[in-house]
């Protein structure tokens, strides 16, 4: 027996309105641009400008209400919460690129592949053979975008520790996510997936 079927004439107008506006718009564009101008571009290039300051509810207070609101559905993963933090504001310039190239049709749109999981892969094959699957040379898994935010990133944080104000320790989460960015940038996250000859 077939489950209910949602028809799109079932649906009104204002809840289509509703869902390209929430789902698309809003968490699809708008938060992974956000999270990278404001948090990996933004944010530390207030560092450099010691006129402009950063209220802290913006800077501190509202990022992390958010995610404590996350933490709260995954007790178990709490100690997690900080390399989670680092490692999506680094994958959010990843997915802002991704959205620019889909969005504008590039011609590299078709180039974005998912990451691969290697759990299942563990449980059919021995592990000397996935470990030697795939040789990756370590220029291959260099992405040079990552590694410059990732020094742009550094820099702010030492020019913040030199001559910074250091009311908001700025420079520790500059030091912690330019450190993200480097892992990214040297390709040290997911599996990396060779070109198809």
């Amino acid at each position: 027996m077939a489950g209910p079927t949602i028809k799109s004439e079932n649906v009104s107008l204002w809840k289509k309105l509703y869902m390209l506006y929430s789902f698309f718009f809003m968490r699809k564009v708008v938060a992974h641009i956000l999270t990278f101008c404001f948090y990996c571009v933004i944010l530390p290039a207030i560092v450099l400008f010691p006129e402009i300051t950063v209220p802290k509810w913006a800077a501190f207070y509202l990022p992390a209400l958010i995610t404590l609101f996350i933490a709260i559905g995954k007790p178990r993963s709490v100690y997690l919460l900080v390399l989670w933090v680092l490692f999506e504001n680094a994958m959010s310039m990843l997915r802002t690129k991704a959205l620019v190239m889909g969005l504008f049709e590039t011609g590299r749109v078709q180039e974005w592949v998912m990451t691969e999981k290697l759990g299942d892969a563990l449980k059919t094959k021995l592990i000397g053979q996935v470990a030697n699957e795939h040789h990756v040379r370590f220029r291959d898994r260099v992405h040079l975008l990552e590694l410059l935010l990732g020094v742009y990133l550094l820099f702010c944080g030492c020019y913040d520790i030199i001559y910074g104000k250091n009311t908001l320790y700025l420079y520790v989460y500059l030091l912690l996510q330019s450190t993200a960015f480097f892992v990214v940038g040297f390709g040290f996250v997911g599996k990396f997936v060779p070109a198809s000859s």
